[in-house]
């Protein structure tokens, strides 16, 4: 009897203990299993399904709901495992789901507020209303739309008086849940180290006294051409005529200076206009950037070409064609802006 009894135990042993690898097995199968988004769902371009946890949501709701989508199946065994493992609480947020996912990789994003990242651009020699302009189109940060250039500022808390420049044209990751207002600091703080780094870098004898006048020269290079080969020379152009005490002549100061009177052609009324920002009239720098500069403008500016060139003049394929003397230069105009711009003249770099 006992050896039977004994059989029997451990018979009834071994059978729970392969029932209960089996369930295991099977619930590990079906929280490892690649999630379902179908189109169905408002898929991005990628392919990644964007879903929305709610603040005060929790786990148990927010299952059902993505087993009602049909992302996964069993989502009592999806809010029994989390707990189980300690990974019920949940953080509101935007979250991308992609094919990639299994439930328990999604409880692992929920848990620990791995939300998905939005990124925006700011080209190189935007103006701070274009950046403004960009940023309202994002409906998180719409009410920028009716704020004014001191409000925002005040709120960004930045002690600077003028916005033009000082922010650096890059790439932006942002979330959800977060401030417009850090958005700006940070390319702030992108720009203050960038222009400390190469102010710390500058070659010796340059016509700025501070770091900002550097800056200021930065936004007009940006502005003055396209082609990253010809920033350095036109820098050595302006920074001769400041050293001879030379007016710049540069019309994207004037076309700032003129604001939404800017209708896309310069007259000549428009140099004879006095304005702080018109270098035909003023004499050296303008009195702040007239956009956002890029790293190479800014290197540009603190890192001049050397040279004897002077004047310079679009050729109309985006370049410019430079001049050590009034003389080559009237020639250069008469040949790339009269007669070369009733053929295919063109202010920019033709596209490839």
């Amino acid at each position: 009897m006992k050896k039977s009894y004994y059989r029997w135990f451990i018979l009834v042993g071994l059978s729970a203990l392969v029932l209960s690898v089996v369930a295991y097995a099977l619930v590990q199968s079906r929280l490892h299993q690649a999630v379902n988004i179908s189109d169905s769902l408002n898929l991005d371009s990628e392919g990644r399904y964007l879903f929305t946890i709610e603040a005060g949501s929790n786990l148990k709701s927010i299952s059902k709901k993505l087993s009602q989508q049909y992302v996964f199946d069993h989502p009592h065994l999806v809010t029994t495992w989390a707990r189980i493992t300690n990974k019920d609480q949940v953080q509101a947020g935007e979250y991308w789901i992609t094919s990639e996912d299994t439930p328990t990789s999604l409880i692992a994003k929920f848990s620990k507020g791995d939300v998905a990242k939005h990124s925006i651009t700011f080209p190189e020699g935007w103006s701070f209303r274009q950046w403004i302009s960009k940023l309202a189109k994002v409906p998180q940060f719409a009410f920028l739309d009716g704020m004014s250039v001191i409000e925002i500022l005040n709120k960004t808390g930045l002690d600077i008086q003028h916005p033009e420049g000082w922010f650096f044209p890059d790439t932006y990751n942002y979330s959800k849940n977060d401030n417009v207002f850090a958005i700006l600091n940070q390319a702030h703080q992108r720009m203050q180290l960038e222009l400390d780094n190469a102010w710390q870098a500058r070659v010796k004898d340059l016509p700025y006294q501070t770091a900002y006048e550097a800056l200021i020269m930065a936004s007009i290079i940006e502005k003055e051409t396209g082609q990253a080969t010809e920033r350095r020379t036109i820098a050595g152009v302006f920074v001769r005529r400041l050293k001879q005490g030379m007016r710049l002549q540069t019309d994207p100061t004037v076309i700032y200076g003129m604001g939404d009177n800017y209708d896309g052609d310069i007259k000549r009324s428009d140099l004879r206009q006095f304005t702080p920002y018109n270098t035909y009239r003023i004499e050296g720098l303008p009195p702040t950037p007239i956009a956002m500069p890029g790293l190479a403008s800014i290197e540009a500016a603190l890192n001049p070409e050397p040279g004897s060139s002077l004047y310079f003049v679009a050729r109309g394929d985006g370049s410019h064609q430079f001049s050590d003397t009034m003389s080559q230069h009237v020639e250069a105009v008469r040949k790339f802006q009269i007669e070369q711009r009733a053929k295919d003249y063109q202010s920019a770099p033709k596209k490839p």
